[in-house]
């Protein structure tokens, strides 16, 4: 097993490596020290033990977990949450009111990924375990949940990416756990000094609407920090979430192009691909940077996402 210490982002809030995808630095789940202890997505299955191992590490027990806080309800955020939960006996699984079923009833979110995944589905998100509807605790827009003495998280309706996503502020440190909502952040790049923030278009809920929407809510926030589902925080939020916007604005001008040609979704992986290539290229990333494997398949799963939503 790849073991790596969870990172403390300040006084409360760590992260926990959880090698989806079996990659460092992919997904990652949030720990919340407060009197309340809270995690924030899970990661898929394959990521538990790391987040078990994680959390020991930081000299927390299983027992101690009260919430488990998910974004929203895709695998690799939120297939793991059935399973930790077995091993959390005092915990609820917080979620967003459109995906509470899909967590008690996982059948619908396992068969959307195995078209996506295909033959990798195994590997990458079993066992997806059902949680028991009394253990899941409903929070809908402007729903707050009080986890310490001076800490109450409020939730977001965020939609964009998923119409089950919900985003959570942080009072404390004036930060918003994002999920996908706004995009990834490619930590990967970052020791090179380069920022990239890609919008994450994937089927079948994408509304590039709404998600600009939210971009532009979250900016009028004026936050001091985003942490991103994939992967890590940002403290120049606005220069993230501008860039976002940007990409997102190529994001379906290539993909209009697309639909016009009759073309796939193959050829616009690639031409997203290139478009981003032709970027880091300008700030000095080579070729065979490791980061690549990592966005490829995200465009892949955008190119989906944008042509599911321009042919509907």
């Amino acid at each position: 097993m790849n073991v790596k210490d969870p990172i403390r982002l300040n006084e409360r809030i760590f992260l926990i490596d959880g090698f989806d995808l079996g990659v460092p630095e992919r997904t990652g789940t949030y720990v919340i020290a407060e009197e309340e202890l809270t995690l924030v997505d899970t990661g898929p299955s394959p990521s538990v033990k790391h987040v078990k191992k994680g959390l020991e590490t930081l000299g927390f027990s299983l027992d101690q977990v009260k919430y488990i806080i998910v974004t929203h309800i895709h695998l690799d955020h939120a297939g793991g949450a059935g399973l930790l939960l077995e091993d959390c006996p005092n915990a609820k699984v917080v979620v967003h009111p459109r995906g509470a079923r899909h967590l008690a009833d996982p059948t619908r979110l396992v068969a959307g990924a195995k078209m996506v995944y295909g033959e990798r589905f195994s590997e990458l998100f079993d066992p997806v375990v059902a949680i028991p509807e009394e253990r899941l605790l409903i929070k809908g827009d402007g729903d707050t949940l009080e986890i310490g003495p001076t800490c109450t998280l409020k939730f977001l309706d965020t939609p964009g990416h998923a119409k089950h996503h919900f985003s959570i502020y942080d009072p404390i440190s004036n930060g918003m756990f994002t999920g996908d909502t706004v995009g990834i952040r490619y930590e990967q790049l970052i020791r090179d000094g380069v920022d990239l923030f890609l919008p994450s278009t994937s089927p079948n809920q994408f509304d590039p609407d709404a998600m600009r929407q939210e971009i532009d809510r979250m900016l009028g926030l004026e936050l001091n920090y985003i942490y991103f589902g994939h992967y890590g925080m940002t403290n120049n939020p606005n220069t993230a979430l501008l860039q976002v916007g940007d990409w997102l604005d190529t994001f379906m001008k290539e993909a209009q192009s697309i639909v016009d040609e009759q073309e796939s979704h193959e050829i616009l992986a690639e031409r997203l691909l290139d478009r981003v290539r032709d970027y880091l290229r300008k700030n000095n990333i080579l070729d065979d940077h490791e980061v690549y494997g990592l966005i490829e398949l995200d465009m892949q799963v955008s190119a989906m996402g944008l042509l599911d939503y321009l042919v509907k």
